[in-house]
């Protein structure tokens, strides 16, 4: 399509969700179009071509924009936050830096109000996105065993990544305790799949996969999209989505790479930003007709954050373990996943069994617990925390409270002067009891697999920070910022598609399930395309 004449769609994000929905909804033949800040990330640039991946995973690979700087990043104030934002401005967005876990949400989930009588019910439940669930397997590429008697069943069309020598030490400890555990479901290949290749254990998943075998959407829906038909346009930083007078969005305007001023009409917004992008550019698109921000008559635009608290408890076995050899999570357990009422807290939790460390992570991570001093015996003492190490995520259930919030920072600015957002983000007391307990569990089971020097990390400063919850949906006005299909109450052609739509988090990962949400509300898209804005 030429210059910036008026599309049917215009999508702001390339990520899990924008892509996701890009791809379904092509087959409409509507002009759709999507704008991202960032730009494509070439095989050749990431980290596991090189020696150096390690360091690059602490720079231009760091998860959190405010230290990876990145001239397409945005800075964050998370001064606020125990929590630290992670996100990644890209073409496949958080799917580039993302361990490639691959949980779903519970059915229970979706009812924590009816079932637990705290936060909120969703307007849906898991069986609206179960179909979702599948179709998005199988364009990720899942990997995993059915038949886990802890989730509904599932049919990832790829087997499980190996236990490894971890996840073996595990497995036995887990079973001397007699809890639930399962390999864990990833988006990683295992065989040849769909044009990628398998995984050949290059490192930590994190920094990017010059292999290939990690499904990021640029990789996976993006090229389909593009086939397609969908224009993506890179390195175009949104400032706002414009509205005309009867209320109806616009367009957006944004920055190119060099710094020009664009406006780009469209007949429907869909936003998928993430929960921190989305709400920030919400609160940025005030207007005299909306002059608490964009979408946001409720006053929930930017509340409700859930970053999901996540501490760690590591230690070391006398057996040699897989190190970073191979993808750093093998099985899960959902042990204490549903609310237990001889429990202090409601809700639960998953446990992540993670595999070691790189040398440089591990002397980092041990100088700071205190396993590794300096002077004489540093080395020695090195080579025996090299390799043993296991390390067991606790993934929280994060429930939603309106004083977790985005807002804008007064003072902060993007290099293109569109204020930054400032997270304001507290861990509540029912997280912190579920922690406790979750950390006592993990604790127990490194001592059932022989483990010492055993260290646990409460500041959950590094882990996460996934983005959700501040457009919540629902079915009231009064009490969310979407429908129960992602239009928003207060304008009717604008869409939101991405984490923030959450209502609660769930104690996963959310990728998974942001882009089955995302496939679903494209197709309920596709369903009303005749009244659509009725």
């Amino acid at each position: 399509m030429a210059g910036n004449e008026r599309v049917d769609v215009l999508i702001i994000g390339s990520g899990a969700s924008g892509a996701a929905v890009a791809w379904s909804l092509a087959e409409t033949k509507m002009r759709i179009l999507c704008l991202e800040q960032g730009d494509w990330v070439k095989p050749t640039d990431f980290p596991s071509n090189g020696r150096d991946w390690e360091a690059r995973r602490f720079g231009d690979f760091e998860i959190r924009p405010n230290l990876r700087g990145r001239d397409t990043d945005y800075p964050v104030n998370d001064d606020n936050s125990l929590m630290k934002v992670a996100n990644f401005n890209g073409v496949g967005g958080g799917t580039i830096i993302y361990t490639a876990h691959w949980p779903r949400l519970h059915p229970s989930d979706f009812k924590v109000k009816s079932l637990d009588g705290v936060a909120d019910d969703w307007p849906i439940d898991y069986w609206a996105l179960e179909r979702f669930y599948e179709e998005n397997d199988r364009m990720m590429g899942a990997s995993g065993l059915p038949g886990d008697p802890g989730v509904p069943p599932r049919h990832p069309p790829m087997p499980p990544i190996p236990l490894g020598r971890t996840g073996a030490v595990y497995a036995q400890a887990m079973n001397r305790l007699g809890w639930h555990w399962w390999p864990s479901d990833t988006t990683i290949a295992t065989t040849p799949y769909d044009g990628r290749a398998q995984c050949i254990n290059l490192g930590h998943c994190t920094p990017g996969c010059a292999q290939g075998a990690k499904a990021s959407t640029d990789i996976t829906y993006w090229p389909l999209a593009l086939r397609a038909g969908v224009e993506l346009r890179t390195r175009c930083r949104v400032r706002e989505i414009v509205t005309d007078e009867h209320g109806m969005a616009a367009g957006a305007i944004y920055y190119d790479a060099e710094g020009r001023e664009h406006f780009q009409p469209a007949e429907v917004v869909i936003m998928a930003c993430n929960g921190v992008g989305t709400p920030r550019l919400l609160l940025n698109s005030a207007s005299a007709r909306f002059p608490n921000g964009l979408a946001n008559s409720s006053g929930l635009v930017g509340r409700n954050l859930m970053l999901h608290p996540w501490p760690v408890v590591s230690g070391y076995v006398e057996e040699e373990m897989d190190g970073a050899r191979a993808p750093i999570t093998s099985m899960w357990s959902k042990q204490f996943y549903e609310t237990d009422p001889a429990r202090d807290f409601v809700r639960g939790y998953t446990l992540q069994f993670g595999r070691g460390a790189g040398p440089v992570t591990e002397a980092i991570g041990s100088t700071a617990a205190g396993h590794l001093p300096w002077g004489r015996g540093h080395h020695g003492i090195y080579r025996q925390l090299l390799n043993p190490r296991a390390s067991i995520g606790v993934a929280c259930d994060d429930l939603p409270e309106e004083h977790n919030r985005v807002t804008l920072d007064p003072e902060l600015k993007d290099s293109n002067g569109i204020p930054a957002p400032r997270i304001d983000y507290a861990i509540s007391e029912n997280t912190r009891r579920m922690m406790e307990h979750g950390i006592a569990r993990a604790e127990e089971i490194m001592a059932a697999a022989g483990a010492t020097r055993v260290h646990t990390s409460r500041t959950v400063l590094n882990y996460p920070g996934h983005l959700l919850g501040t457009a919540r949906m629902g079915t009231d006005p009064e009490r969310s910022v979407v429908n129960e299909w992602g239009r928003s109450h207060d304008v009717k052609n604008l869409f939101i598609v991405d984490g923030s739509v959450f209502v609660t988090g769930g104690g996963v990962n959310p990728t998974s399930t942001i882009q089955a949400v995302a496939l679903y509300i494209a197709d309920q898209m596709k369903q009303r395309l005749a009244n659509l804005f009725d």
